[in-house]
């Protein structure tokens, strides 16, 4: 399975080869140039996998060359030890913080975004000194193929290596011992992840999900609005882990916005969804009978609005909108990943905030409205991974942002900086020097007490 042992791959961090900044530029060049020769076939691998539009597609290459680009220009300033001041009683004395390699850490990525999702933290790890494990998801073929024959073409094994299989591969992999594991999924796998990292006391960052709402105030934009929530919620198909997963929207303008996202969905799809070239498909059958299930349901109880055509042999579903009536509604209890888009009427801000806070905490948090002061409250009385007011999703391309979930939608963080120390061991170090050995300290200390505590206290 492995061309080269983990301990083999550890040794070359342990021994200080990975910790020049020489050493890390390189690797950052060879990734730049691999993913640059090959970002056709890139965008023609996630047409195979997910029957991506080129222009979305192109969205994963932009992202892994952002990331490098930042890295490479910032990576000298974040290695650099971070002074820290010492109190006067450890005086004479430096201390400082000093970010050091991991070692061999396990990239385990997801199969939506199977480009940009597996790769992106690589480059993280590489900056920070570490050699690495890549697990593309099986689910996407084509890419995991493409990121394995980039991956051997780029770096000797020694350095970076790819591993192909299915759950039971990434099972045995996670057997293991890395020194850190980075999962983007799922949370049911999340939580297998997590359990098989405690065995081996491994540290971990998890990138998972949940139901990310979007809530729609009176005063918003509702063109723009309208145009933003369409595009986020029929990007990749809805297959996307930050899409709006369902609308909380003030009642005096519910109808109006329905109407004017219905007129947008036919504005960028066609009067026929199905047959446009801009649409994804849903990744697998069996998440495909996954959504065809829930989409029935809603039918049947006469709750769709808008759209609701499916297509099996291609795996197509149209961008749909559907009204729900309670928070304990089917389409309500777990993560879509889908283009459905639930949406359910509130009377306030404070009503949609009780509604999202009697739930797991999202990894994203939209809110659609021209006051500030709305702003504020959602921020006040809330809990996300991440927030976007006035669009949805964009959030996530801004490359100097932390990126990551809390409570059940993930724990850690990356793209940037974050991604850097994500990797990094923070390293505390404190010198000091063989004169000014103050003899208070050391025993007997007799009655000494009282000149300890105006020294320290």
């Amino acid at each position: 399975m492995l061309t080269t042992s983990i301990p083999a791959m550890r040794q070359s961090v342990s021994d200080g080869s990975t910790r020049p900044l020489a050493w890390r530029m390189e690797q950052l060049e060879r990734l730049e140039q691999a993913v640059r020769a090959r970002g056709d076939a890139v965008l023609e691998a996630l047409a195979r996998d997910l029957g991506k539009p080129p222009v979305e597609a192109y969205f994963e290459l932009v992202a892994v060359q952002q990331e490098l680009r930042l890295t490479r220009r910032n990576l000298r300033r974040w290695m650099a030890p971070r002074p820290v001041a010492v109190p006067l009683s450890l005086q004479p004395g430096r201390a400082e913080v000093i970010p050091e390699p991991l070692g061999c850490v396990l990239i385990i990525g997801p199969w939506n975004y199977p480009f940009h999702l597996t790769v992106q933290p690589l480059v993280s790890a590489l900056a920070a000194g570490n050699t690495a494990v890549l697990k593309p998801s099986e689910h996407a073929p084509a890419t995991a193929a493409l990121i394995g024959e980039l991956i051997a073409a780029a770096f000797p094994p020694s350095t970076v290596q790819v591993v192909q299989g299915d759950g039971q591969v990434a099972a045995e992999l996670l057997q293991q011992r890395f020194d850190h594991i980075f999962f983007t999924g799922g949370e049911r796998v999340g939580r297998l992840v997590m359990a098989a990292a405690a065995q081996q006391l491994t540290p971990i960052t998890l990138e998972l999900g949940g139901k990310s709402p979007a809530v729609v105030l009176a005063d918003a934009d509702l063109d723009v609005t309208a145009r933003r929530l369409v595009w986020g919620k029929a990007l990749n198909a809805g297959q996307t882990c930050i899409a709006p997963d369902y609308l909380l929207v003030q009642d005096a303008i519910r109808a109006e916005l329905l109407g004017r996202m219905g007129e947008r969905i036919t504005a960028c799809f066609g009067a026929d969804p199905l047959a446009s070239p801009d649409l994804a498909s849903i990744v697998n059958t069996a998440q495909f009978q996954r959504l065809s299930a829930l989409l029935e349901g809603a039918r049947q109880r006469g709750q769709i609005l808008w759209g609701g055509q499916s297509d099996a042999e291609r795996r197509r579903i149209a961008p749909t909108l559907i009204q729900v009536d309670s928070p304990q509604d089917p389409l309500m209890q777990e993560e879509l990943f889908g283009p459905l888009l639930p949406v359910l009427s509130v009377g306030d801000l404070g009503q949609a905030i009780s509604l999202i806070n009697q739930r797991p905490k999202p990894l994203a948090l939209y809110l659609f409205s021209k006051r500030e002061q709305a702003r504020q409250q959602l921020l006040a009385g809330t809990s996300s991974g991440g927030v976007c007011f006035n669009d949805v999703i964009m959030h996530v391309g801004v490359p100097e942002l932390p990126f990551g979930g809390v409570g059940s939608s993930g724990m850690g963080s990356y793209h940037g900086r974050a991604g850097f120390d994500t990797f990094s061991h923070q390293r505390s170090v404190l010198r000091r020097p063989f004169r000014f050995d103050a003899p208070f300290r050391y025993p007997p200390y007799g009655d000494r007490l009282p000149l300890i505590r105006r020294l320290l206290g």
